[in-house]
């Protein structure tokens, strides 16, 4: 490695060993993911997935990407870096299991002001645990180490997945009707959007995050690093088990945005706000920027991760499918005629 050492390089902010030894530190978190299909190992210059495609009459390959936003501004504050990945892989695979496919691979990119290898190696350590609780592989990446581009400790990752599902299968809200139930899967907490607004409303310094706001049984920083919750597995035993009509991830823009992209035309979602906990967390933003009711459900997840829609006789079967599979869930509400989305 030494061989490749270059002082200009180096002088300008670019030390090409501390890439080499992230790439040694990390490989033992990113063999713990691979499963089957996966070819070749770290260093090469393309990673390669050998699919199997036993039983798929039509395969179509579903990709999403996505990155964690100023989350990471918390992450930064606290110098806690081990959770960070798990929301990177969220953030994708939570948008392609709405289609019914599940994820194969996942490729990340890290950019930072400067490689400290063993931080490299926490930050992939919760990538790898990411993809392991989707059941996906990384197989490969990038780290840029880019002085005069990222701020001194700062870094930036994105993430990139790509799942499998056949054509038949697809789920794509059309056979939605009025009279179909909704079924809620419970968030960890706020996930990983709205931080603008957060971070604008409780502050992010590490003293600010470092407090305990009642009634909050940790400290402000503790609840905002909560990982985002990974549905994959939890879905496709759903999905296995019974019909399931549409899917959505509920992400930036939350119930309002969201929920209407699974539904067909003539087809709006009435929610019960009050079938489903509400982690306290929203109650504290909400008193915090004094901010309406429509808001706060046009911003934050509010306790829901995922909202699933399938016919009201199935709702029993998916109520017991998504708790075998370790994820309790509510009927939060029905299909409606109409558009959008109405909370009662």
């Amino acid at each position: 490695m030494q061989n490749s050492y270059s002082e200009r390089y180096a002088a300008a902010g670019v030390d090409v060993t501390a890439g080499y030894k992230a790439v040694e530190l990390i490989k033992r978190h990113v063999e713990s993911t691979h499963i089957p299909g996966v070819l070749g190992g770290l260093g090469g210059f393309g990673g390669m997935f050998l699919p199997d495609l036993a039983g798929i009459k039509e395969p179509v390959l579903v990709s999403g990407t996505d990155s964690v936003g100023s989350k990471l501004k918390v992450a930064f504050a606290l110098g806690k870096h081990d959770t960070i990945g798990i929301d990177c892989v969220a953030m994708c695979v939570n948008d392609v299991i709405c289609c019914g496919a599940k994820p194969l691979f996942f490729l990340d990119y890290i950019g930072t002001h400067k490689n400290i290898p063993e931080k490299m190696e926490t930050l992939v350590s919760g990538v790898a645990e990411g993809c392991r609780q989707a059941g996906c592989a990384l197989i490969g990446g990038e780290m840029a180490e880019i002085p005069s581009l990222y701020q001194k400790d700062e870094y930036d990752i994105v993430g990139f997945c790509v799942a499998l599902a056949d054509k038949q299968k697809l789920i794509d809200g059309s056979s939605i009707r009025p009279g179909d139930a909704l079924i809620g899967l419970p968030s960890s907490g706020v996930h990983s959007n709205g931080f603008a607004l957060i971070r604008q409303l409780l502050g992010d310094s590490p003293e600010r995050l470092g407090t305990t706001l009642s009634p909050l049984p940790h400290s402000l920083g503790e609840e905002l690093l909560i990982p985002t919750r990974i549905y994959v597995k939890p879905v496709l035993a759903m999905i296995d088990a019974l019909p399931v009509m549409g899917l959505c991830n509920i992400t930036g823009g939350g119930f309002h945005e969201n929920i209407p992209r699974m539904l067909p035309d003539g087809c709006a979602a009435r929610i019960i706000k009050d079938s489903f906990p509400r982690p306290v967390i929203f109650d504290l933003l909400a008193t915090a920027g004094k901010i309406p009711e429509r808001d706060m459900y046009n911003t934050f997840n509010m306790g829901l991760g995922m909202v699933t829609a399938m016919a009201a006789k199935d709702a029993d079967k998916a109520l017991k499918a998504l708790e075998a599979a370790g994820c309790p869930s509510y009927v939060v509400g029905e299909v409606v005629k109409g558009q959008g989305v109405e909370i009662v």
